[in-house]
């Protein structure tokens, strides 16, 4: 053991750790003397924002936590947990891995996705679905297919090894993301009541075991490497980022539920950031205990490591478990069994200090309250500031922004957009049905919906959020993306139970970017209490900036799950069924072009306002939907997002070739009419014949209803005007990412 590291260190040493001078100052006054490395290295960590969001947490406590489902909210376990009846609940997080991921695609991506599987079945619950939401930069760019293609790999070999089915998602292209890619990991499970874990170290005398891989140098400061922004020698940083090993975290998997079930389990935690130091001190804050935690005993895969690097260690596929007294056995056996490490690395006490020992020698001793989240750790409010280019989106006029003369060239240009176009090269490298739980690969919906097997009950999920708008408006923005992922539930035939969110944006000491943040965890407030959807928790990625690109559009990504109480009865899709069809579109149909893939790519206009959005209409859109699933009214339903009104539709006759018949509304812009984005709309279809029970199931509901014209068997008609076959756009949309992939 290096003596520096228990020799007291000075304020030099805490800047090049990342903490700031009037936090070294709390440091000594907490500890009554100056830390030495080890304690210093601790602090590090667990105060950097990635582990306490002491820039954020004031905000975060305004969202609404509480609702009839919630049994465990945000802050009170590692993941989320509704109840969804039977005895049975959902568990569900959203996390980032942003910083490993510019650096290290591959692992930064696949380690992302272990993480968040090991928060959900640390819980006790086993996970079901995987989704993500994904942002890159410019995709002619060398730069951005070498992310894109690393992302997408480690995301699918981990979750395919692993066994958990990749469901759903979204992919999203902008030059703000040319250094700075956003990688936001979901994951979805099941447990019973009566077989749930917590987060907790209690009981005098216990033993502390570290469970699962060895520990090794990866992942060291990965915390502190996630709290700074991108820079040109960002690359220097490379052992930040963790190595994953799938088959190691599935025999870990059935370890920890095999071991939840014995009851002997008093409390486990997973090994993220800040390792052993964050599963230790969190998990004895929660309990109000202490513990002796004994370096020398963890099973270590390298020689000579110090112990600040035990500690801070991001080495995959671990977990802390505190067992009950008398019952070790029961533990060892299981691990054994599983062929995992299993080693008692402590012992709980009563002092609240958690003491850190080498060979018998106490190398550190930190008080676990002042570690934590909610504890000692600094809390802040940043400067805030409207930003400047706002000024430019308020001088922005629809009417100086010319009609096109060719609609369906327009229609083509859409349909290959990257972001628009078919992600089916992503989607194939991933595994889908693994599990055989997911209904949404043979059935497109807006949201994935994964049967709950044994039940007729599902889960459907889905994440969702465009960061234009967010930037253009925060507060107004991030409402719609939780509006959005409601109309993506419901389109589904679910009732949205939880939100979990995963707040990507730049450097909170920017204060431009921190009024974005402000005012889009505002506009998340009013959204998610006005819908009833509690925030069950989910992670703050600040710093997401560089010096030559700046920060990155505010990108609040939403991550959704909601109830399908019984799937054969009650699950909607959003493709045509067959010609003859009626079509109708439910909300308001406004003459805007704002913000939309249409104005931004085709007419390269780059600051306009969000679109057209009424948080009462979409209160009343979804109510008027439920009525309309309960009575069976309905072929079709697709929620309108990117590409407007003409995207829905193609998009909803591709999956059996059918095309359809539109009229457009001559007292609205043309373009407004088919490219638009506005918020509170639905595309939904209706058999032939079935126009008066549509609008007997309409009455009183408070929701514009317009016919748009019919499904055909092919053919696209637009006022007339012959398009094509449905089959043509289907091919542009197929090809488009690839395309611009230089792929085809």
């Amino acid at each position: 053991m290096s003596k520096t590291e228990i020799q007291e260190v000075g304020l030099e040493t805490a800047k090049k750790l990342g903490l700031l001078p009037e936090e070294f100052d709390k440091i000594c006054g907490i500890l009554g003397r100056k830390p030495n490395f080890t304690e210093l290295s601790v602090y590090s960590v667990m105060w950097s924002e990635h582990c306490s969001y002491k820039n954020s947490i004031l905000w975060l406590k305004k969202l609404p936590k509480e609702g009839p489902h919630v049994l465990a909210g945000a802050g009170e376990e590692n993941a989320g947990l509704m109840d969804i009846g039977d005895g049975l609940a959902v568990c569900f997080k959203i996390e980032s891995h942003n910083h490993p991921s510019a650096i290290e695609p591959y692992q930064g991506a696949a380690t992302g996705v272990g993480g968040i599987q090991r928060d959900i079945f640390t819980m006790g619950a086993r996970p079901i679905a995987s989704l993500n939401s994904l942002r890159f930069g410019d995709p002619s760019l060398p730069k951005t297919r070498h992310l894109l293609k690393g992302v997408v790999k480690g995301i699918g070999d981990y979750g395919n090894a692993f066994g958990v089915p990749t469901v759903a998602g979204e992919v999203y292209f902008d030059e703000c993301y040319n250094t700075n890619p956003l990688v936001n990991a979901m994951s979805v499970g099941i447990v019973k009541h009566n077989q749930t874990a917590s987060a907790v170290a209690k009981g005098n005398g216990n033993p502390v075991y570290i469970v699962g891989s060895s520990t090794g140098r990866d992942g060291i400061h990965g915390a502190t490497f996630a709290s700074e922004d991108i820079h040109e020698d960002s690359h220097k940083d490379l052992p930040s980022v963790q190595v994953g090993d799938p088959f190691t975290e599935k025999l870990l998997l059935e370890a920890t539920l095999e071991a939840i079930q014995t009851g002997a389990v008093v409390g486990i935690q997973d090994m993220g950031a800040a390792g052993i130091t964050c599963s230790t001190s969190e998990m004895s804050e929660k309990g109000g205990s202490g513990m002796e935690v004994w370096l020398d005993k963890v099973p270590t895969r390298e020689p000579g490591m110090k112990p600040f690097e035990i500690l801070l260690s991001e080495s995959q596929e671990r977990m802390l478990i505190v067992a009950e007294k008398g019952r070790e056995q029961e533990i060892l056996d299981i691990f054994a069994k599983w062929d995992l490490n299993c080693a008692q690395i402590g012992v709980v006490n009563g002092t609240g200090i958690i003491e850190y020992f080498v060979e018998g020698e106490s190398v550190g001793k930190v008080p676990a309250e002042t570690l934590v989240l909610g504890g000692g750790a600094p809390v802040y409010t940043r400067e805030m500031q409207e930003p400047t280019y706002l000024g430019k989106i308020a001088r922005f006029d629809s009417d100086t922004t010319p009609q096109p003369n060719n609609h369906p060239a327009v229609a083509r240009f859409l349909l290959e957009l990257p972001s628009i176009a078919n992600k089916h090269w992503i989607t194939t490298q991933y595994d889908s049905m693994v599990g055989r739980a997911n209904l949404s690969t043979n059935y497109p919906s807006d949201a994935a919906v994964v049967h709950v097997l044994g039940t007729s009950k599902g889960i459907a999920v889905t994440t969702d959020c465009n960061s234009r708008y967010v930037n253009a408006d925060p507060r107004k923005g991030c409402a719609m993306a939780v509006c959005e992922a409601i109309r993506n539930i419901t389109c589904s035939g679910g009732i949205p139970l939880g939100v979990t969110n995963c707040l990507n944006f730049g450097n909170p000491y920017n204060p431009e970017v921190y009024w974005q943040f402000a005012n889009a965890i505002l506009g998340m407030k009013d959204a998610c209490e006005k819908f009833g959807t509690p925030v069950t928790g989910g992670n703050v990625s600040f710093y997401n900036q560089s010096s030559y690109d700046g920060p990155v559009y505010p990108t609040p990504t939403i991550g959704m799950v909601g109830l399908v109480d019984d799937v054969e009865k009650s699950r909607m899709t959003l493709d045509f069924k067959a010609a003859g069809d009626q079509i109708y579109l439910l909300g308001v149909q406004p003459n805007d072009i704002a913000c939309s893939e249409y104005l931004y790519r085709y007419h390269n206009v780059k600051y306009s306002p969000a679109p057209y959005f009424n948080l009462d209409e979409e209160y009343n859109l979804y109510h008027c939907m439920r009525n309309l699933l309960k009575n069976g009214a309905i072929q079709s339903a697709h929620d309108l997002s990117e590409g407007g009104l003409i995207v829905a539709m193609m998009e909803s006759g591709f999956h059996r070739n059918l095309g359809f018949t539109l009229k457009t509304n001559p007292a609205l812009r043309k373009d407004a009419f088919l490219y638009g984005e506005a918020g509170g709309r639905i595309l939904i279809t209706v058999k032939k014949g079935q126009e008066k029970a549509l609008k007997l199931a309409m009455a009183g509901q408070n929701v514009p209803l317009l016919y748009l014209g019919d499904v055909t068997s092919g053919n696209v008609q637009v006022d007339g005007e012959n398009w094509g076959e449905i089959s043509e756009f289907k091919q542009l949309h197929t090809d488009g990412l690839e395309k611009a992939l230089g792929l085809k």
